[in-house]
């Protein structure tokens, strides 16, 4: 199974470009929403987020309080460590056994931080989707309703523009032309399915 790590700064357009590969019948493994379940109402580890985190993380409902959980995180790096590793392993684990189970030529494994973390052995090439910093803003404040100082602050946590272009084996540019998203996709796509198919010959 050729695992391709797909991964982009904050507001670069990940989600649209990954519905596109989910759209040709690739299956995805999206470690945002694998994250989002193992904190999920219920699950076990929410207790043990309440008691580092205090009971501010938890809602009156039981569930995880993302933006107050958010505003912590960016403002402690110690905080930030923690989460990560309480986390991160079971998020890994998760992920390599949906890509274990995935049934397509290939498997698009979404990372947001797969640099940042040192995720890349997780995958087997890295595809960058790439968009002007501008742009980054202006989607994640329509998006997340951040303010400008929160959208830079997220910004500035991620590795530059130019790290993730140097690691990346393929780039989507994604400067607000559809058209031009859809055919890079494409032309992905087919490269995938050969790579893919010559790892199997």
């Amino acid at each position: 199974m050729l695992r391709v790590g797909l991964t982009g700064g904050i507001g670069s357009g990940k989600t649209m470009v990954t519905g596109l590969f989910a759209a040709r019948g690739i299956a995805i493994i999206d470690t945002d929403h694998i994250a989002h379940d193992i904190v999920a109402h219920g699950s076990p580890l929410i207790q043990q987020l309440g008691q580092l985190f205090g009971a501010e993380v938890i809602t009156a409902g039981g569930a995880l309080d993302r933006s107050r959980m958010r505003q912590i995180i960016f403002n402690d790096a110690m905080k930030r460590k923690q989460l990560e590793e309480l986390m991160h392993p079971l998020i890994r684990t998760r992920a390599l056994e949906q890509i274990a189970g995935a049934d397509s030529a290939y498997c698009i494994v979404v990372v947001p931080l797969l640099l940042e973390k040192g995720w890349q052995s997780l995958v087997d090439r890295i595809l960058v989707v790439d968009a002007p910093q501008e742009m980054q803003l202006a989607r994640t404040q329509q998006r997340d309703g951040l303010s400008t100082d929160e959208v830079h602050a997220i910004i500035s946590a991620q590795i530059s523009r130019e790290q993730r272009l140097a690691a990346a084996d393929d780039i989507i540019v994604n400067d607000a032309d559809m058209e031009k998203v859809v055919l890079q996709v494409e032309q992905l796509h087919q490269k995938y399915l050969q790579l893919a198919t010559a790892r199997i010959h």
